[in-house]
């Protein structure tokens, strides 16, 4: 499966990133003091190809919407992704994020606690500014509260840590299943992408077979993208990444795909030690290396890889209930390109 078309996906991407960028600062700068602005401006300037938005964008031309129809609420999901980034990234302990220091990490977390009102805040007011700002709003807070629970899940699947923390130790997963993965990554990561298409489609007008159509599309290229991203974790180039590898091991965690295939595979053995790893007081850079390496004995990243296909295919199969335009290809691209990408 290959993208046919990559340069015409990133000049895409770059031309709703410049258009939406404005927006973004527009919406962040709105009530907030000078002073603030600079700390409010930081995540948001770390970067990121504006996956949503340009998702958003595509699925409002694709049922015959206009840019100026889709922009704010399209800012809006920017900013509630990355919302939810300052979250993970204090939650996961995450020093960098797309190759620079995470915004707890270079303000504290005080102070990224703080960032994570004003981009909740924010959100919600590129919601108002759309043409239909009761629904929207609406549904970008039935997202929100989606992420919550899966990243809810996401913690409680964590093997060790967090030993001061009562409810996240009592009530730990100590085995995940596949429907248990699954639950916590549709609500984690593929409710916010369901939510950038769907909101395209409103943005349009949409007929109700084409906002489902929509709809199903982005829910399953959102279980595809935290798969790809699971496998990235693991067999990633940090420098193109942009994060530390391994640091869902590191984190102790068994919400990752690869490793959950792994362990299902490896000798009763090597189970035990991977575990055990899982379950130390402190992991250390040895550690991580010595689970990848067994890891990659496995047939993991390939069952992962499967299963990322799958999805992408379900995904694409609801393009054949949307217009057959040139952003229907688009859409198709933006799903290959998901299993293929880097970082």
């Amino acid at each position: 499966m290959k993208v046919n078309n990559k340069k015409e996906l990133d000049i895409i991407f770059k031309k709703v990133s410049r258009a939406v960028d404005p927006k973004i600062k527009e919406i962040l700068s709105l009530y907030v003091d000078k002073k603030t602005q600079r700390l409010v401006n930081y995540q948001i300037g770390i970067g990121g190809k504006r996956f949503r938005p340009v998702l958003a964008v595509i699925s409002c031309f694709l049922c015959g919407g206009k840019i100026d129809d889709v922009l704010y609420p399209a800012a809006g999901l920017e900013i509630c992704h990355n919302a939810s980034l300052i979250i993970d990234d204090i939650i996961d302990n995450s020093n960098l994020r797309r190759g620079k220091p995470t915004t707890w990490f270079k303000f504290g977390k005080s102070i990224a606690q703080c960032l994570s009102f004003d981009y909740s805040a924010a959100y919600f007011q590129g919601a108002l500014l759309s043409k239909k700002p009761f629904l929207i709003s609406d549904l970008f807070a039935k997202a929100m509260k989606a992420v919550v629970d899966g990243e809810i899940l996401d913690i409680l699947f964590e093997q060790s840590g967090r030993e001061d923390e009562k409810y996240i130790v009592k009530n730990r997963y100590k085995k995940i299943t596949l429907q248990d993965y699954l639950k916590m990554v549709s609500r984690k990561t593929a409710a916010l992408i369901q939510t950038c298409c769907e909101v395209g489609g409103i943005a349009a007008s949409a007929k109700k077979e084409e906002l489902e159509a929509l709809k199903n599309y982005g829910f399953n290229l959102g279980i595809a993208f935290q798969i790809s991203d699971d496998i990235l974790d693991i067999f990633g180039e940090e420098k193109e990444f942009g994060k530390k590898i391994g640091n869902d091991i590191k984190e102790r965690k068994l919400g990752n795909i690869v490793i959950f295939h792994a362990l299902k595979e490896l000798s009763h053995l090597e189970k035990k030690e991977v575990l055990a790893t899982l379950k130390k007081k402190e992991i250390k850079d040895k550690d991580i290396k010595r689970v990848i390496r067994i890891i990659k004995a496995t047939g993991a990243r390939e069952k992962a890889f499967k299963l990322g296909e799958k999805y992408i295919q379900k995904a694409k199969e609801n393009l054949k209930f949307l217009p057959k335009n040139k952003w229907n290809k688009i859409l198709s691209d933006i799903a290959d390109f998901v299993v293929e990408r880097k970082k």
